[in-house]
């Protein structure tokens, strides 16, 4: 077991801004003083000192030789609320036909969707980029993690998934769609308004057409990347695929990248999720992987890692062991993979 994962800590400030400056996220600036706040509202969540509403999920990868992080996730219980809406653009068909000159289309067409009564979302993936492609596969450790924690405590979490998925920038960062769309309701750059909407999003009521928006009238380049992903979310996508996730014909109303969803307990690794007490085995055979997770001090513990099963008992590798600092009798979770 090379990486562990667990709920951030305050303690890791320091080392979250130096891997935020590798990226340019809203869900983790290279702000200080907005990662405090989110890691400090992570701490409280954890703690179920939060409503569900207020509450963020934060997760991080530890290398358990360097004592690195090597990336981090999140899970925000309820995106949409009433004070917050969620919003985004259906997509759908239209037909339009012509008995006098017999002739008809079906047209693809945009209708802003405005959500406040929200899911739980899944999202700040993000990997330090001296882990990625190593063979431990941190990206999807980290994304992972979320689903063992959230089928641990389904109460703390919506009855659906979702996930909003990054599209494809130009190579200066611009959005094509959104040159295409919202700059001409809005007068922004895609940058700006993205920054704005993280702290308050009610513009995007006030200014986006309430009328449906024919995609023909769009040009090209914006209806090329309409509900697709860019070439690093890829793996991602796939991933979420595996385990449940379908598109949900919605895609952000800023730069067109797709939604995806899925009903909470048929998420696989949700689905597959069971209780066991670990027993010692110095043996083996430890032949199948799978996610573990375990509740400790208010906060909560997990990784990846081979195991055994007998009856009701959990056997596990003595480096998980160690690693995880265990002790015989403690539940885990665990969902095979």
């Amino acid at each position: 077991m090379s990486f562990l994962v667990r709920a951030v800590a305050r303690e890791d400030l320091g080392q979250l801004y130096e891997l935020a400056r590798q990226f340019t996220l809203l869900n983790l600036p290279a702000d200080k003083r907005v990662i405090e706040t989110k890691i400090e509202r992570s701490v409280a969540s954890f703690a179920g000192e939060l409503e569900r509403k207020d509450a963020e999920y934060m997760f991080v990868a530890i290398d358990t030789e360097s004592d690195e992080i090597a990336g981090s996730s999140m899970a925000i219980a309820k995106n949409g609320t009433a004070t917050s809406p969620n919003f985004s653009f259906k997509v759908l068909k239209k037909e339009r036909f012509s008995r006098d000159l017999g002739v008809g289309f079906i047209h693809q067409i945009l209708r802003l969707n405005t959500e406040m009564d929200g899911p739980t979302e899944v999202g700040g993936l993000v990997v330090d980029k001296s882990y990625r492609r190593r063979p431990e596969k941190v990206g999807r450790l980290i994304s992972l993690t979320r689903f063992v924690y959230i089928g641990m405590h389904l109460d703390r979490f919506e009855n659906e998934l979702h996930a909003e998925m990054a599209p494809p920038l130009t190579e200066e960062g611009r959005s094509e769609f959104w040159e295409a769309l919202g700059r001409r309701f809005t007068g922004m750059p895609y940058k700006e308004a993205d920054m704005i909407s993280s702290q308050n999003n009610g513009f995007i009521q006030s200014l986006f057409p309430e009328e449906d928006i024919y995609l023909c009238l769009l040009d090209s380049k914006a209806r090329l990347v309409l509900g697709r992903v860019g070439e690093e979310t890829q793996a991602a996508l796939h991933l979420l695929n595996r385990i449940g996730f379908k598109y949900k014909e919605q895609v952000d109303p800023f730069d067109g990248g797709p939604h995806l969803g899925c009903v909470t307990k048929e998420c696989t690794i949700i689905q597959n999720l069971k209780k066991y007490k670990l027993k010692k085995s110095q043996t083996g055979p430890f032949e199948n992987t799978a996610m573990l997770g375990l509740d400790r001090d208010g906060s909560y513990l997990g990784g990846s890692s081979l195991f055994q099963i007998e009856g009701d008992d959990l056997m596990l590798p003595e480096k998980t062991w160690a690693t995880l600092e265990l002790s015989e009798g403690e539940e885990v979770f665990v969902s095979p993979l």
